[in-house]
């Protein structure tokens, strides 16, 4: 059973159909790229399996249950973490607060508890703790009490990659990880992504444009275009078929 299933998934903006039947599936443990032109409906199918978005029809199936209906919260706490294009950040806040933000069920937050440090002061050190580890595997951590607004773009990136990883994620959906990154960092993110799967077992759904990045670390891969799927398969597959170069390189 995959982690992760779509079932003729649709998204309907009055007479525009942005995502048409949308079925593919995403085996535990995967990289998966998901690629496609600007417009093919890559950032629409990423927002309705994150739950920002209504879908018009299908389903959503996580871990064998249908999230279809949830809201985006109900879907991060099943374990869907993803970012964004534009790293969506609080850059007046520090890289460590950014990252302690997510944590899931945090009983300082609880009316009951908050006025007694002793319920959740033990809690705390444990989310800081942890914050440091994450900070550790992406590569941030001399940089913990730097604003995120002081970062570099791809430190952006990594540090967003760092809060979805505090929320325990099974699945990360990742939304052009590289876009505006210099091509050396670039190629670290998708190291830090592979070793991520590799050490902790996370499932990755990747919308990418980079595609000599991408195919070195992809499984497999999906294509959209207008809102359909064009075709699937390996990265040589994807590479040689005659189809998508017409409609996705222009050959």
């Amino acid at each position: 059973m995959p982690l992760l299933e779509l079932k003729n998934l649709r998204k309907d903006y009055g007479g525009l159909r942005a995502v048409d039947d949308i079925s593919l599936a995403v085996p535990e443990g995967a990289i998966i790229g998901l690629i496609g032109p600007n417009g093919s409906g890559k950032s629409t199918l990423i927002n309705l399996i994150a739950g920002t978005s209504e879908h018009s029809a299908g389903q959503v199936i996580f871990a064998g249950a249908d999230i279809s209906d949830l809201s985006s919260d109900e879907v991060f706490r099943k374990g869907i973490a993803r970012g964004y294009q534009e790293p969506s950040l609080y850059f007046k806040m520090t890289v460590l607060d950014n990252v302690l933000l997510p944590v899931k069920g945090q009983r300082g937050e609880h009316p009951w508890y908050a006025p007694w440090r002793r319920y959740w002061g033990h809690d705390e050190t444990a989310h800081a703790e942890a914050a440091v580890t994450v900070l550790e595997q992406v590569q941030l951590l001399q940089h913990y009490d730097t604003l995120a607004s002081d970062l570099s773009g791809g430190q952006m990136k990594l540090l967003e990659i760092a809060r979805c990883l505090m929320g325990k994620p099974k699945l990360l959906l990742l939304d052009e990880p590289t876009a505006g990154v210099a091509p050396k960092l670039a190629y670290e993110i998708f190291q830090q992504i592979a070793r991520l799967r590799d050490d902790y077992g996370i499932t990755f759904l990747i919308v990418e444009h980079r595609l000599e990045i991408l195919f070195d670390f992809a499984d497999y891969v999906y294509v959209m275009h207008l809102g359909n799927l064009l075709a699937e398969g390996t990265v040589d597959t994807i590479a040689n078929d005659a189809t998508v170069r017409e409609v996705y390189f222009g050959d």
